[in-house]
This record gives C-alpha cells, sequence and structure tokens, in this order.
C-alpha cells in the first residue's frame, strides 16, 4: 500500500482520468447537403474531441438518440445553408448538447464554436464581404445548466453503495467475531433466510435514504423529476439490491469487521468515483478502464438515474442497464449462497 497507492494514483489520475472532453459521440445532421455543410464537417471529424454520427436523419432520431445517451451533441445545418451565406452573407448552425452533464455540454459547444471560428476566418481571407456563420447553441433538459442535474444521480450512487456495502459487509461477519453465528447454524434457518434477515433492515434504511435524496432535490435545490416516479423506485430498488449483495459477499469472505470495512471501501468508494462517469467521463479513459467500468454497478444506475429523472426516460431506454443491475444481483446473490459455510470448523 505505502509504495503501491502513489504509483496507482499518479498513473490513473496523469494518464487515465482527465476531465478533457475526447471522443464525444456527435451527430451531424445536414438538411443543406452543400460544399461548404461538408467542408465543415469534414473539419470537426478531423478533430480528435469528436466521434461523429451521420446516420440521423430527423429531429425525431435526434431526440431517441439523445434519450439513449448514443450522442453529447447534435451539429445540425439547415436547408439552404451555403445559399444564406453566400448571398446573405450570414448563416446558422444550431448546436444541441445534452446538459444533464453541464460541464461536459458546455466543453463539447466551445470545442464546435472554435472549429466553426476557424472555419469563417478561413473564408474571410478569400471574400470581399464579410461572412458570418453563427452557432446557435440549445441545452437540452437544462437550459438554466443547474448543476444539481449532474451530481445528483451521482450522489444517489454513491450513497447507495456506501450505506449498502459498508454496513452489510460486517453484518455477518459480525456473527462470527461475537460468537453468535454458532446460533444461527443450529437453527432451523436455511442459509438463504440468513442472507434474506441480513437484506431486509438495510433494505429499508437504503429507501429512506432514496427517499430524503428526491424530497431535498425537488423541494430544495429545484429538480424536478421528468420521468416515471415509480419506475425510479424501482430501478432503486434494484440497484440496492445489488449493492446489498457485494456486502454480504465481502462480509461472507472476510475474517473481522475492520477487513469487511476495509474491503468495502475498496469496492465502492474509488470505483464510484473513478469509474463509473460520476466524476470523469468514460470515453476519455483508456480502453482497458473503459472495460473494467462495465464491472462497476454505480456506472449503470449513474446512467438509469440520468435518464429517468433528468430526461424523462421511459423503461425503453434504460432496459440493457436494468439487465445488466439484475445479472449482476443474480450472480452475486449465488456466489454468495455458495461461499456461505454452514460449518465454522
Amino acid at each position: 500500500m505505502l509504495f503501491g497507492l502513489p504509483i496507482v494514483q499518479i498513473v490513473l489520475f496523469g494518464f487515465a482520468l482527465t476531465n478533457e472532453v475526447k471522443n464525444a459521440k456527435i451527430a451531424i445532421v445536414d438538411y443543406s447537403k452543400d460544399v461548404t455543410t461538408r467542408q465543415i464537417t469534414d473539419k470537426i471529424e478531423a478533430s480528435r474531441y469528436f466521434d461523429v454520427e451521420r446516420s440521423l436523419k430527423s429531429n425525431e432520431e435526434i431526440e431517441a438518440a439523445f434519450r439513449t445517451g448514443k450522442i453529447k451533441v447534435a451539429v445540425i445545418f439547415p436547408y439552404n445553408f451555403n445559399n444564406d451565406l453566400l448571398h446573405l452573407n450570414k448563416a446558422q448552425i444550431q448546436l444541441v448538447a445534452d446538459a444533464s452533464d453541464v460541464n461536459i455540454a458546455n466543453t463539447l459547444t466551445n470545442y464546435l464554436s472554435v472549429i466553426i471560428m476557424e472555419y469563417q476566418r478561413g473564408l474571410m481571407k478569400n471574400a470581399s464581404v464579410p461572412l458570418s456563420i453563427t452557432p446557435e447553441i440549445r441545452m437540452l433538459y437544462n437550459p438554466e445548466l443547474k448543476g444539481e442535474h449532474t451530481f445528483i444521480p451521482g450522489i444517489m450512487a454513491m450513497i447507495m453503495m456506501l450505506v449498502c456495502v459498508m454496513m452489510t459487509s460486517i453484518s455477518i461477519v459480525k456473527e462470527k467475531e461475537l460468537g453468535t453465528m454458532e446460533i444461527l447454524l443450529v437453527s432451523p434457518f436455511k442459509p438463504l433466510m440468513v442472507i434474506v434477515a441480513k437484506f431486509i433492515p438495510y433494505l429499508f434504511i437504503s429507501l429512506f435514504n432514496i427517499t430524503s435524496i428526491l424530497l431535498l432535490s425537488v423541494y430544495g435545490l429545484g429538480l424536478s423529476i421528468r420521468g416515471d416516479l415509480f419506475l425510479l423506485y424501482g430501478e432503486s430498488l434494484l440497484f440496492i439490491m445489488t449493492s446489498l449483495s457485494i456486502g454480504l459477499l465481502i462480509s461472507i469472505n472476510a475474517e473481522s469487521q475492520q477487513t469487511a470495512m476495509f474491503g468495502s471501501l475498496m469496492a465502492t468508494m474509488l470505483p464510484t468515483l473513478l469509474l463509473s462517469g460520476f466524476m470523469f467521463p468514460i470515453e476519455n479513459m483508456p480502453i482497458p478502464l473503459q472495460v473494467l467500468s462495465n464491472i462497476v454497478p454505480s456506472k449503470w444506475f449513474f446512467l438509469i438515474v440520468k435518464s429517468i429523472m433528468i430526461k424523462g426516460a421511459g423503461f425503453s431506454s434504460v432496459w440493457k442497464e436494468t439487465a445488466i443491475l439484475a445479472g449482476m444481483t443474480l450472480f452475486l446473490l449465488a456466489i454468495s449462497l455458495k461461499k456461505f459455510k454452514i460449518r465454522l470448523a
């Protein structure tokens, strides 16, 4: 720990974790399809900051792509773009950004505005009259650019992970240390019932925490819940069960409460902060870390909460994340049951 942790931190924060946005998925919607729009599109595509999606053809497809999180920004060229630029000496480009993450939305629109300004300066060198290309920026889901839209879903994920995993991780190992595990083992309860009994108290505590966070968000911070409240509670319940399963698995394998607490901190705090997308954009990370982030449950819950709470999406937009969390829960519970020892010797 003393020698390895500083090296790991330098590598992570120096090379992997950065707030600079790269390889962001954006859509180019070109209604004009002229030489000027193609040149601007080529300049955007040549930038290392963007991964361009060209398949979207209508406003309905753009909205659906934003809801599912497939794109961060849409660049929309109106009809007769080149004609307006040549005859009226001015034209507009619409930039629609997903402002559920304010920092990323501002960064990407600034990058695009700079690219457009550079193209405009290139046109001015050979133009006899001043030409103006104006980006019209629209922030979707969060026009007021409130920071609460970003940190509340992340805080929900982090609090649930910490409370559920840390508290549950000491539940079974505490019985071992106090010597009361023998009483549980000679009782008529099956191992599954012992595990369920450890689940229930923290399940209700976590549901209370979810309710208090939502009430504070709505009435204290003025954040509206755009999607279905019952769907949000159902997804939160699923994530709570996933987190409790992690805590139980740690508790079953740990030899002491101190070991269980340390293991739960390592399994929850750092992955949630670093690999959930809450603090650092995942698409900026090296490929191995992007792959590793897929086994962090808080990443999927963070995406679910943003989609339902901020974007107003339904189950059709979060079914994939829901299936992943459900699979994680079943897998962790199965491992916990298999490793649960019915004999202490």
